[in-house]
């Protein structure tokens, strides 16, 4: 460590030992990897390692967040870092536990869009952060709160951050204190001891203090000059959730992050060398540009509901056009209005049974809807449909396959776990032709061991008898797959409390009664 005066560094390890020695409630650390949760990390270490032995009363958990879909050069130092954390701590008898937290299976980021059709998320749809960050990481202090009563987290926030977190910050502080109440985890509170730090703190630190693990803060710096990109933050606290803004510009984030337009991460890392990652930017880049595609999205909501979107139609000179504004990675159109079909709000169910339009097939069939009030709109868009689901894993198993990581020739793009049970919800949703164990035969040119619970309830020859029938017998074969597959889900269970409700719930979905 260099000489160098630092009271702000040593007004917060002073706090650290202050907190730490006045109760016996254990305490979570949150790392992801970036330079504000390295400065806390660093600092809590310092501080435990400079008390008396008997001080060291109650453990420190440090926990980092695995989306599974982390940037691959970050969680692979991520996971360096935590071994060394742990290894030195027990070298200096530390109290210190490090742990990774993951997403449930079910919960994933390819579970929900390539299992359930969620399409990706972007600024007005963020469904990935709770999923994938904050529940895991509160699962963990939930689990330590139900064993110790309550817990305190120490995170890396400071107020000069942004005017929004600083404002998230300051009302839960309570005056005088130094712990502020978690919003929604109870027995929960959160200390932050470099709060007051500026930028210039942060970096002063990590380059003139020596990692007492042994990383080098000098690299992590120059992370952060290749990209000229922020960290994206351990998020425990759903009220921070948007002050902590997205992830997609920073190293630290998801690779295959889509709320932003442009993933300056990814580009900064091929630019600074590291070409093997192109594959990843193209896949990620090709995901954003489809999502709001009419042609790879049902026309209903995941519940069953309808709902229209109005769109404006102008006049221009002699003709009439359909003015479609920019969306995400789809470009502002102009269409000729006599490329539409025109259909009164209250005939929509008519033309829809008439002209046999199935909402949830990928193809987008040009409706243009009279409302009510004189108004036109379109069918607004809901999840991927499963053409568009089975095309996504499809790419995303090449890029996989072809992949050329240069530290892990077994890398993985999507977990095996991930695919089952993407494979339960394909076949809950009527894919009985059970696609994913051929899809991925295709692609990978090897079979995983596919468990036989999960096979097909029909055979391709019933199935197309049964597609018949219900054709004549004017039946949705979607429904009749849905309440098959409701039925599936409850067999064997003696009380079947909630079978009446889910068959309700699919036999009144907006779609059949349009």
């Amino acid at each position: 460590m260099l000489n160098k005066e630092q009271p702000l560094v040593d007004e917060a390890k002073e706090q650290i030992k202050e907190v730490y020695r006045e109760d016996d409630r254990p305490w979570v650390v949150g790392y992801s990897g970036g330079k504000d949760s390295t400065v806390v990390c660093q600092i809590v270490f310092e501080a435990l390692s400079e008390l008396p032995k008997e001080q060291l009363h109650k453990k420190v958990y440090i926990i980092s967040s695995d989306t599974l879909v982390e940037t691959p050069l970050i969680i692979q130092s991520i996971n360096t870092t935590l071994h060394r954390i742990q290894s030195e701590a027990l070298r200096r008898d530390l109290p210190i536990e490090t742990h990774k937290v993951k997403p449930e299976p079910t919960q994933s980021f390819w579970a929900n869009i390539i299992g359930k059709g969620y399409p990706s998320p972007n600024q007005q749809f963020r469904w990935c952060t709770d999923r994938m960050k904050i529940d895991p990481a509160n699962r963990f202090v939930t689990d330590k709160v139900s064993k110790f009563g309550e817990v305190i987290m120490i995170l890396g926030v400071r107020d000069n951050e942004s005017a929004t977190r600083a404002n998230v910050m300051k009302s839960h502080t309570v005056e005088g204190k130094r712990l502020m109440k978690h919003s929604s985890l109870p027995n929960a509170y959160v200390f932050a001891p470099i709060r007051k730090f500026e930028l210039n703190d942060v970096w002063d630190y990590l380059l003139n203090d020596e990692s007492p693990w042994g990383d080098d803060n000098h690299e992590l710096n120059k992370l952060y000059q290749d990209s000229n990109s922020g960290e994206c933050p351990l998020v425990v606290d759903k009220t921070v959730k948007e002050s902590a803004g997205s992830c997609g510009n920073s190293r630290f984030g998801c690779w295959v992050c889509t709320v932003v337009n442009e993933d300056k991460a990814l580009n900064g890392f091929i630019e600074s060398g590291e070409d093997w990652m192109r594959p990843l930017l193209e896949f990620r880049n090709w995901l954003t540009n489809i999502r709001d595609m009419r042609d790879k999205r049902a026309k209903y909501r995941m519940n069953g509901q309808i709902y229209h979107n109005e769109v404006r139609v102008e006049q221009i000179e002699d003709k009439k056009f359909v003015i479609l504004p920019k969306k995400g990675g789809r470009p502002r159109q102009v269409l000729p209005f006599h490329t539409f079909d025109v259909v009164e709000e209250d005939d929509l169910s008519r033309y829809l049974k008439d002209n046999g339009v199935d909402l949830s097939a990928s193809i987008d069939h040009k409706i243009l809807i009279m409302k009510n009030n004189g108004k036109y709109a379109q069918l607004g868009l809901g999840p991927f449909t499963m053409d568009t689901r089975k095309e996504i894993l499809k790419q995303l198993l090449i890029t996989q396959r072809d992949l050329e990581h240069p530290d892990d020739s077994n890398f993985e793009l999507i977990k095996e776990e991930e695919l089952r049970i993407i494979r339960r919800y394909w076949l809950e949703n009527g894919d009985w032709e059970d696609s994913l164990p051929k899809l991925y035969k295709e692609v990978m040119g090897y079979d995983l061991d596919w468990e036989y619970d999960d096979q097909p309830l029909f055979d391709q020859e019933q199935l197309t008898d049964l597609e018949i029938l219900c054709k004549q017998k004017d039946i949705d074969i979607k429904l009749l797959k849905k309440l098959v597959g409701i039925e599936k889900d409850y067999a064997g269970y003696k009380v079947k409390r909630g079978l009446n409700e889910e068959l309700e719930k699919a036999l009144t979905q907006d779609y059949l009664h349009v």
